[in-house]
C-alpha cells in the first residue's frame, strides 16, 4: 500500500513539475512576417523597385532575366549561381562569385526562388525573415532580419 502512495505522490510531483508557467514569450511568426513584410513593401517603394510578386508561400521576387526555361530547377537539384546578399539599408553581408550547392541545403527563400528562373537567368528575392534565418540569426545576419538577394542562376542538375 505504501508502494502505491509513493508512486502516486511521485506521479504529482512529477505533474506538478510539468505544469509549472513558462514565463518565456511564444514567438510570433505571423507577427514577425507582417512586421517584415510591411518593411519589404516600403523598401520596394522606397527604392522606386517595380515588377515585384508576392509568392503565395510568402516570398517576394522580381525576375531580372527568365534565362532559359525549357528545363526548370526542382527542389532536389543542386545548381551553381552567383549572388550577393544584403540588408535593407543595402549593407553586403554575403556573395559569392560562382558557388554550387544542394538547393535544399540552403534557406526557404532560395529553395522557392531559384526554380522561378532557367539557366542563365536573375532573381532580386526579398525575403522576410521567416524564409531566410527566422529569430535565430547567423554569422553576420541578426535574428528577424529581412534579407535581400540578387542570384544569376548559370547551371543546374535536377536529381
Amino acid at each position: 500500500m505504501k508502494k502505491v502512495f509513493l508512486l502516486g505522490g511521485l506521479f504529482l510531483l512529477v505533474l506538478a513539475a510539468c505544469s509549472k508557467k513558462d514565463d518565456t514569450p511564444a514567438f510570433d511568426v505571423i507577427a514577425q512576417y507582417d512586421t517584415d513584410s510591411a518593411k519589404i513593401v516600403d523598401y520596394l517603394a522606397a527604392n522606386n523597385i517595380t515588377d515585384v510578386k508576392h509568392d503565395l508561400r510568402g516570398i517576394f521576387y522580381q525576375v531580372v532575366d527568365r534565362g532559359d526555361t525549357q528545363d526548370s530547377v526542382h527542389g532536389q537539384a543542386n545548381v551553381t549561381v552567383a549572388y550577393d546578399g544584403t540588408f535593407l539599408d543595402k549593407t553586403r553581408f554575403d556573395s559569392s562569385q560562382l558557388i554550387s550547392f544542394d538547393l535544399q541545403s540552403v534557406i526557404a527563400g532560395w529553395q522557392i526562388g531559384i526554380p522561378k528562373i532557367g539557366k542563365g537567368g536573375e532573381i532580386n528575392l526579398f525575403l522576410p525573415s521567416y524564409y531566410a534565418y527566422q529569430q535565430y540569426g547567423k554569422g553576420s545576419v541578426p535574428p528577424n532580419t529581412v534579407l535581400v538577394f540578387n542570384v544569376k542562376l548559370f547551371d543546374f542538375i535536377n536529381k
